[in-house]
């Protein structure tokens, strides 16, 4: 049999154009991985805000306050004596437009004086609402207990609580907290090593080995080979220019690369409060069978009363005996079995599960067995 040559090489050829036509559509049409910026998925070591706190007063409030509290009137008696008031006995103090707060505040980094930044708050005594109050100057202090802002201002409460002669109340959201927008002014900056490190370190938001390495990957391929070094699962360690200006621009430019992220890991997220589960994708289970089932037992207790004759003479009366009578049935729902085949994934685990019409807690019941046969490849996470 003669086989023509040519014919079959074309013929060859031209399967072999096809199939990469094929190829090259079905790749241009598949869509791009997804990319994150840098700057939403690392933070800077050092560049952080710090937490505030202080004690102050409120005044102004409408018969809400904390009343007979030693401490608000304590807190009275000493700010009267700072404007030259002497009041020796605190009994005679009247605290009902009085509230003794705390008062909380987040400094952000490179915060200057002469900012201003927001603050919360929150009664500590016995007010029952905060709305219509004006903080009196309050110092705000840092964990070193040194004054880093100072507040004061009307508050913005989102609460309501009202309360009748009868005693009836309503309480809508909650009335003794409130804020005050801008109402704090920065005294005294916090030092950051971003100026003056030789090197800035860039910690991932969730350690991630894949993630750490694709991160010093992008970072030397933009800047050249050794600017960043991984050092754990967490930390990229980044050589910054000694100029401030050029460090700025540095670290501008690093925060807009966009690094493809690394698959999170196999999870089920189980909350026991509220029943939410959470199933992440990748969560497998290899071949199981799964049988679920419920037994419900119903007690019902029953007092009889069994009342005696009246008396009649030469017979004494009867007592009255009450005879309880219990009566206990138990229901057994059909048991529900279920087959999970090699390697299933996440929408199988689903469909299967709500196929069978399993409540929350039944699907709790499940992955916690699964788990414990070894079926389930995943970390399950009880919260």
């Amino acid at each position: 049999m003669k086989v023509n040559l040519r014919r079959l090489l074309t013929s060859i050829t031209a399967a072999a154009s096809l199939s990469f036509l094929v190829l090259h559509q079905a790749a241009a049409q598949a869509p791009p991985p997804a990319r994150d910026r840098v700057k939403d998925m690392v933070s800077i070591g050092g560049v952080r805000t710090n937490q505030l706190v202080g004690y102050g007063i409120v005044v102004g409030l409408a018969g809400t306050g904390d009343g007979s509290i030693a401490a608000t009137r304590q807190t009275m008696q000493s700010l009267l004596q700072r404007f030259g008031m002497s009041i020796p006995d605190i009994s005679g103090i009247d605290a009902k437009n009085t509230a003794a707060v705390m008062v909380t505040a987040e400094l952000p980094a490179f915060a200057k004086p002469g900012q201003k930044i927001d603050v919360t708050v929150s009664s500590m005594g016995k007010a029952s609402s905060l709305r219509g109050g004006s903080l009196l100057i309050t110092q705000l202090v840092g964990a070193d207990n040194e004054t880093y802002a100072v507040a004061q201002g009307n508050l913005a409460v989102g609460g309501l609580g009202i309360t009748g002669k009868d005693g009836s109340s309503l309480t809508v959201n909650i009335p003794t907290v409130g804020r005050i927008p801008d109402g704090a002014t920065v005294e005294r900056m916090v030092a950051s090593p971003f100026e003056t490190a030789q090197s800035l370190f860039l910690n991932l938001n969730t350690p991630d080995f894949t993630n750490a390495t694709r991160l010093t990957s992008a970072i030397n391929a933009s800047f050249g080979a050794g600017t960043a070094i991984a050092m754990d699962s967490t930390t990229v360690k980044v050589v910054a220019p000694k100029e401030l200006d050029r460090r700025v621009a540095f670290m501008s430019a690093i925060e807009d690369l966009l690094v493809q992220p690394a698959a999170p890991p196999a999870r089920v997220i189980v909350n026991s409060r509220t029943g939410t589960i959470v199933i992440s994708e990748g969560v497998r289970v290899t071949p199981a069978a799964v049988s679920h089932g419920s037994l419900t037992v119903r007690i019902k207790e029953n007092l009889n009363v069994s009342q005696p004759n009246a008396p009649v003479v030469g017979r004494a009366a009867g007592q009255t005996v009450v005879t309880p009578d219990s009566q206990i049935t138990a229901d057994q729902a059909p048991v529900r079995t279920f087959l999970f085949a090699p390697d299933v994934q996440l929408a199988s685990i689903v469909d299967a599960v709500n196929a069978v019409g399993a409540s929350p807690s039944d699907l709790v019941a499940i992955l916690e067995a699964l788990k414990q046969a070894g079926a389930l490849h995943a970390e399950l996470l009880v919260i």
